[in-house]
């Protein structure tokens, strides 16, 4: 892969970072959002191509104790969102990565058991409906099967029982989403506590 792209934190080492590696050559990169406050942790990389932008993105996790819930929902959320709905205005626009909020009861194992838990508050899933499915963007996965339960992260020891969340994405703008021919997980890759994830777009 000739073209590759990374980002990391610079506000914290250790602590967070994105990466895009692609066969093909972008029309444009960008890092970040342009919001100083939200762009010291590297959790944004954009990519232009012909016909949509890809952004790859790391959204903060609330923490325990759910210690950044407000940051999250009240700041990042909202900037990052609006940040996405300006790129629409010129392309379609697909959004992937670990997006940190298992939006709908299916997409969490025991969900009555993890309503305090960041990832799964009222406050984020209601965040996610507000910035990203009342703004038109579709959860692609969700979109193909409406009815399978299945998870991109397990926490320790919980994989073999198949305990896990739903927490990784790709979101599409509904201009694009007639051209998704799948969206799919792969559980079964073991090498991270997340699984990856993939998108077929039709030609």
């Amino acid at each position: 892969y000739e073209y590759n792209y990374w980002s990391c934190s610079v506000a914290r080492l250790d602590y967070s970072g994105t990466g895009v590696i692609s066969r093909v050559k972008p029309i444009s990169v960008q890092y970040g959002i342009g919001i100083a406050e939200h762009d010291q942790e590297g959790r944004v990389i954009t990519l232009e191509f012909e016909n949509f932008y890809l952004v790859n993105a790391y959204v903060p996790n609330s923490g325990r104790g759910l210690r950044r819930l407000v940051y999250r929902v009240d700041n990042w959320d909202p900037s990052f969102a609006d940040f996405v709905e300006k790129l629409e205005s010129f392309k379609p626009v697909i959004v992937c990565g670990d997006l940190n909020c298992a939006r709908q009861s299916i997409d969490i194992h025991n969900p009555p058991a993890k309503t305090e838990d960041a990832g799964f508050t009222e406050e984020e899933r209601e965040s996610f409906q507000i910035n990203f499915d009342m703004r038109g963007f579709v959860d692609t996965f969700r979109k193909q099967h409406p009815k399978a339960v299945g998870y991109t992260f397990w926490g320790e020891n919980q994989r073999r029982n198949n305990k896990g969340w739903r927490l990784d994405y790709f979101l599409a703008s509904g201009s694009i989403i007639d051209r998704v021919h799948d969206s799919y997980i792969l559980p079964d890759v073991t090498s991270s506590d997340h699984s990856p994830i993939g998108l077929v777009l039709k030609l």
